[in-house]
């Protein structure tokens, strides 16, 4: 069966990548929750997409231009009302959520902007203070850091994000030793694709995936897992069974 896994938590019903969003995100029953790290000035693991933060806090500038007690003593709460003054968390205060739910965590290293140095280490240490390297999976549009989370011997799957159409994207997932592939859902045009994917060992998760049309084609096609910003609707859609 094809898992949910809510997209930066239920970032419809709350701010994204804050802990409101992954708790909301558990309650709805998400098969798994993906998020973004980046590090601060100071070395430390922030949770927040973007490489700047203006579109979802009170601030301006770089992330790694602020210190983490610069970072959080911003509104992250983009506006949506209930939620005025919540904070950006670190990657530990969304761990001490969501590593005691037994869902699985994709995280994303957003390190294809900004070089990060250090940056798997850092997360691998702290998967590993967690003890939930089997229910991890790392992902990057920066292949290079893929490459080298594998040479550090991770145990946590790995897999390759991307947003151009790749042609024949296992076969260069294969040349990288990644277990996985997360394609931009619209680059998800066949069904034989899924197929090839799966006939070559490895995963596909789509992102993201919001339309009820899209979501019941993934479900038909069997990839094994689905990005969604919507993740009640996704839930309600494959627990139905529709595949209209």
């Amino acid at each position: 069966m094809t898992q949910v896994w809510g997209h930066r938590g239920a970032r419809r019903e709350a701010p994204e990548n804050t802990v409101s969003s992954f708790r909301r995100a558990l309650e709805l029953g998400v098969d798994g929750v993906e998020f973004d790290v980046q590090l601060t000035a100071d070395g430390e693991l922030v949770v927040i997409h973007d490489e700047t933060v203006e579109r979802t806090t009170s601030g301006n500038g770089h992330v790694n231009s602020f210190s983490l007690a610069q970072l959080q003593r911003l509104d992250a709460s983009a506006g949506i009302e209930g939620f005025a003054g919540v904070p950006i968390p670190t990657l530990a205060e969304v761990l001490d959520v969501v590593a005691p739910s037994g869902v699985l965590l994709n995280i994303e290293l957003k390190n294809s902007v900004e070089e990060y140095p250090g940056l798997e280490e850092k997360v691998l240490a702290a998967v590993a203070a967690y003890g939930i390297a089997d229910r991890v999976v790392l992902s990057s549009f920066n292949h290079y850091s893929l490459k080298h989370l594998l040479d550090l011997g991770t145990t946590c799957e790995v897999a390759m994000l991307y947003t151009d159409p790749l042609y024949r994207p296992w076969r260069y997932a294969e040349d990288l030793g990644v277990a996985a592939i997360h394609p931009p859902a619209r680059y998800v045009v066949r069904e034989r694709t899924v197929k090839k994917v799966h006939k070559h060992g490895m995963a596909i998760r789509p992102w993201v995936v919001n339309s009820e049309y899209r979501l019941s084609q993934m479900f038909r096609w069997g990839v094994d897992a689905v990005f969604t910003d919507v993740p009640d609707v996704a839930l309600r859609l494959r627990d139905a069974g529709s595949l209209a």
